[in-house]
């Protein structure tokens, strides 16, 4: 096997980011790197640097379903890569909107009842 472009440098498109710099509209890939849906929404507490996972839009029916944190591997400004196998994409819980609020470029997120405004 050729790793001879492993030593390439990084396109700035696949280069990590971190939850708050979530593309909006992103392509969402499983574990086989197939996408299987667009981000619609971060969830999480900004304030608190928590982030919880994504609102997410399937490419299947359109559904808008929740992938939890612990499910997401990397983020970069082209993608969010997870650990879902394509099997276990039609068993993502459904998303149960709450409150919204607007963060300039981050797009959407979304606070629990419970959670204090900073």
């Amino acid at each position: 096997m050729d790793n001879s472009h492993d030593d390439l440098p990084m396109s700035p498109d696949e280069q990590q980011v971190a939850w708050i710099r979530t593309p909006y509209h992103a392509p969402i890939l499983d574990s086989q790197g197939n996408s299987f849906g667009t981000t619609e929404s971060l969830l999480g507490d900004e304030a608190e640097d928590i982030f919880h996972g994504l609102a997410v839009k399937l490419a299947s029916g359109g559904r808008v379903a929740e992938v939890a944190a612990d499910h997401v591997t990397k983020i970069t400004l082209a993608a969010v890569h997870t650990d879902l196998d394509p099997a276990s994409v039609e068993q993502l819980p459904a998303y149960q909107e709450e409150r919204w609020f607007h963060l300039g470029e981050g797009g959407l997120f979304r606070k629990h009842a419970e959670w204090k405004r900073g």
